[in-house]
């Protein structure tokens, strides 16, 4: 039998755990529940022990973030297969068998994601996962079935089993040796885009990211950072100059960082102009923060035998939706 082990990260997050966890547990008998704890203080590890004795609990007695939260918990998980699951997801009957046979049919797939819907709106996708996860050549993130804030309703257009780019953390089945192997999580992103930064560096390995429609999950999104927080937007700004500066091939970093500053500076100015005044600073603070830090990830940088990653979007995604209104994941055209 195949170890399979569902760790959920919790902090401060008993009252959504008591929502989502009940799903969790009565549609996953295969798999061992861990919720590994990073240091709350709203007694959630107490809530947990007297109302559900079944999970097991791994105490990482501070806030370690998303990144080496999970690192330092699954040191202390024995499995094959590691379920990464967000604790604001509900889950559907059968939704984890699909993605393990299809993993154990093909030994390249390092990596699945199930579809992820909105929990507020089941018949949408949901903005952390969609479809699966896809980058523009300059580094920006979208998803089958959501560009930027455009999501699409689910009506079966993505419900065949393909290859993408990244799979997100909501809900991420990964084999255990290769996320051992390849070292977990980035520790130093804390938190937001670091599962964009792992797959990257499994596909630079040689393995597969894929997307299995036949596994549904229920997101909620926002549960531990509000969407419009300055905070999440230095995050995700700062982890993706990050990820460009340890995956990108050396020949292509100085024109796709250039590009990027300019396109970043007028997302300021856009933020700015909305009456976002902390978003417009956490993009400046954002790149403050990776100059001063970036000697730190040369040693990170992976090898690149492939250089030409056919799930990686050829052209500007913030042009093809800004300018050529393609709001739509259907509507955009990538190399074969």
């Amino acid at each position: 039998m195949l170890k399979v082990a569902i760790v959920i990260l919790n902090w401060n997050g008993k009252e959504i755990l008591n929502t989502y966890l009940p799903s969790v547990i009565k549609n996953s008998d295969c798999a061992e529940i861990i919720v590994a704890d990073n240091g709350s203080t709203d007694n959630s590890i107490s809530f947990l022990k007297e109302d559900y004795p079944q999970v097991r609990i791994i105490d990482n007695k501070e806030n370690l973030g998303f990144a080496e939260g999970y690192n330092k918990a699954l040191k202390e998980v024995d499995a094959d297969y590691y379920v990464l699951l967000n604790s604001d997801v509900e889950v559907t009957p059968l939704w984890i068998n699909p993605i393990i046979e299809l993993m154990e049919k093909d030994q390249s797939i390092a990596c699945c994601q199930p579809k992820i819907l909105s929990y507020l709106e089941k018949n949408k996708f949901e903005y952390a996962g969609a479809a699966g996860g896809y980058i523009d050549y300059l580094g920006y993130p979208f998803c089958r079935g959501r560009v930027f804030n455009d999501t699409e309703e689910d009506k079966g257009q993505y419900d065949d089993e393909k290859e993408i780019f990244w799979a997100t953390g909501a809900s991420l089945f990964v084999r255990a040796n290769i996320y051992n192997i390849l070292g977990g999580f980035d520790n130093d992103f804390f938190a937001h885009q670091e599962e964009i930064d792992f797959c990257w560096r499994v596909k630079n390995a040689g393995y597969k990211v894929y997307y299995c429609p036949k596994s549904v999950c229920y997101h909620l999104g926002g549960g531990t950072l509000n969407k419009t927080s300055p905070f999440k937007t230095f995050l995700n700004f700062r982890n993706n100059l990050y990820l460009l500066y340890k995956n990108l091939p050396k020949d292509k970093q100085i024109k796709i960082f250039v590009l990027r500053f300019f396109l970043d500076i007028i997302a300021s100015f856009s933020f700015l102009m909305q009456g976002k005044g902390g978003e417009f600073k956490a993009v400046f603070n954002a790149y403050i923060a990776f100059l001063k830090t970036k000697h730190l990830f040369k040693a990170k940088r992976t090898a690149i035998p492939n250089k030409n990653i056919k799930e990686i979007y050829p052209k500007s995604i913030v042009l093809s939706y800004y300018l050529k209104s393609k709001k739509k994941f259907s509507e955009l055209k990538f190399k074969q």
